[in-house]
């Protein structure tokens, strides 16, 4: 678990963290793509032109600010033959936070939030091959007594890529769309041992060292060199989708976090999608299952400075799709925030 997995607190208390121009064009170039190299931080700061030490130095605060969550591989969960899904709980008034810790407690969750709708309580969860998410989600609710749930699994894959320009103060996340082939092959691939000995290795937070890389690859019994051929396989095969740097979207200045639910008619289901997912200010894009009290399809995520911002964009992206029935939920308290641990023994 990292230093900032279970959260209990309302978002409204978050401070935008203070950083000039140069740590802004690091977070953009790291958020990106964090260089497997040797030496990765003297690769930063050549790009950037800066030494070695400044660039580390840069680093340090940055992540004692709490700006730069984490930096490691980011996998692709249905790759690896895990299963996951989005889930809704409704709790009663004041009986959020006790279920959300029990929530918390299984190891698969990542997000969890709390937000303003009668289901006030959206996390996240994913299960190993052996496991299922009807029953994993069963078990949660016996111990922390909702008064009903959702499951909403993932149906169709339009976008996912939470990139923010630090300087420009904007969304850039266009380059993760999936666009013209939303249906894109993302089932199991068969996974040697050796491959999970890596994921294991490279989903971890890379330590602050001149040579981080040196550790897991004597770990892993190979040298750098042959972790980072390892790697780009894994990359090339779709389990890995990059190797970078994770960002605390409000400590970094995007503190309004809306989901945007839309409800879609089937038969606009994939034209809708794909022009959602067009919005540079769109980090994930997905379809859903729809329910009797759960109309709702299609999923974006919204990261902007403002509730306003977030509303005036929700609205463009209206009038750019055609659909113009949805909701606008916003997370008030972050319950937990993290990465999947994958094969974690």
């Amino acid at each position: 678990m990292t230093r900032d997995a279970v959260i209990e607190r309302p978002e409204e208390q978050e401070e935008v963290a203070e950083f000039d121009l140069m740590d802004k064009q690091i977070l953009n170039v790291i958020q990106s793509a964090f260089p497997m190299v040797e030496r990765p931080y003297a690769a930063l700061a050549a790009q950037l032109g800066l030494s070695e030490d400044e660039m580390m130095r840069r680093l340090v605060e940055l992540r004692r600010k709490n700006v730069v969550r984490q930096i490691g591989g980011i996998f692709d969960t249905r790759r690896l033959g895990y299963k996951s899904s989005l889930v809704a709980m409704q709790f009663p008034a004041g009986k959020v936070a006790a279920g959300a810790r029990v929530v918390n407690e299984h190891p698969g969750v990542s997000h969890n939030y709390e937000r303003n709708h009668a289901y006030n309580l959206w996390f996240t969860v994913a299960v190993p091959p052996n496991s299922t998410i009807e029953e994993t989600v069963a078990r949660m609710a016996e111990r922390a007594k909702p008064i009903c749930y959702r499951i909403l699994p993932t149906l169709r894959f339009f976008k996912v890529g939470v990139n923010f320009d630090m300087v420009s103060g904007e969304g850039n996340s266009n380059k993760e769309v999936i666009g013209k082939a939303p249906g894109t092959e993302r089932s199991a691939v068969p996974l040697t041992d050796e491959d999970i000995r890596v994921i294991r290795e490279v989903q971890e937070d890379l330590e602050l060292l001149p040579e981080p890389f040196a550790p897991m690859a004597e770990r892993l019994g190979m040298s750098q060199q042959e972790m980072f051929a390892k790697c780009r396989v894994l990359e090339e095969k779709g389990l890995m989708r990059r190797y970078s740097a994770v960002l605390h979207h409000r400590r970094a200045g995007f503190r309004a976090n809306a989901m945007a639910v839309w409800r879609v008619p089937p038969e606009r289901a994939l034209e809708a999608g794909l022009k959602m997912a067009e919005s540079r200010w769109v980090s994930h894009c997905y379809e859903r299952p729809t329910y009797e009290d759960w109309p709702y399809s299609h999923f974006t995520m919204l990261h902007a400075r403002s509730r306003e911002e977030c509303d005036a964009l929700a609205r463009d992206i209206s009038k750019e799709s055609g659909i113009s029935e949805y909701l606008m939920l916003y997370s008030t308290r972050e319950y937990k925030k993290t990465r999947v641990r994958y094969f974690d023994a």
